[in-house]
């Protein structure tokens, strides 16, 4: 068996999204404090760490949309651990947008559905921050009509990062997350794996109340 790391780092400085706060990563005790609370010779360290929840490969759950929706917490096992993973490649016309078509003959039904645009080539420069592919309204309703158990792509939104609304309307957070389907942003490698017959795990911390939470995904391939 081979493992696939599907995740980004959580790195202090990095920035996610723009206008977020970056990650700050700090010592609440030093190693040097330590030495006065540990048997001599022995030393440890205790980290104070903050970011937004939505900071490298993150997961989105039903209450990142929904004040009164499950949160990261209360997302189902079932859905995260061990889905077969179908992944599909950005349209090769050049078309930013996944539209049904491209998901057309595939068996979608409890599986981890996995966008692979190859746009993770690009993370920590500023071509990350626009113009990547998305998963247009249309092909949302229809992951969430055929089953799907999760959503994941390999760029900074599901949605189109260049709405031009001064509100963009989201449409597919919105109707993936209205139906239970987690997903996950910014997650890298997804262009490695097999169309079909890898397996994906992706766990969060089980934090109360928030709506989204970085996440540690891999693939598993035989």
């Amino acid at each position: 068996m081979t493992l696939i790391d599907l995740s980004h780092p959580l790195e202090h400085g990095v920035e996610t999204f723009p206008g977020y706060p970056t990650p700050v990563m700090r010592h609440h005790i030093t190693y040097e404090e330590s030495h006065g609370q540990i048997a001599e010779g022995r030393e440890f360290c205790a980290d104070l760490i903050t970011f937004v929840g939505g900071s490298s490969t993150y997961m989105d759950s039903p209450r990142h949309m929904d004040r009164h929706g499950n949160d990261i917490a209360a997302l189902p096992l079932e859905r995260l651990v061990d889905r077969p993973a179908v992944v599909v490649c950005a349209p090769s016309n050049g078309r930013r947008e996944y539209q049904p078509e491209d998901f057309k003959e595939l068996v979608l039904a409890d599986s981890a559905v996995l966008l692979a645009t190859g746009w993770d080539s690009y993370w920590g420069t500023p071509r990350y921050l626009t113009g990547s592919p998305y998963l247009g309204p249309a092909a949302a309703h229809y992951l969430v009509d055929a089953g799907a158990a999760l959503v994941g792509i390999d760029a900074i939104l599901i949605d189109d990062i260049d709405d031009p609304a001064p509100r963009p309307f989201v449409e597919a957070h919105v109707s993936l997350l209205r139906a239970g389907i987690p997903i996950i942003e910014n997650m890298t490698n997804l262009t490695s794996l097999p169309g079909h017959g890898a397996r994906l795990t992706a766990v969060p911390a089980a934090v109360k109340g928030v709506g989204n939470f970085p996440v540690r995904a891999y693939a598993s391939t035989h």
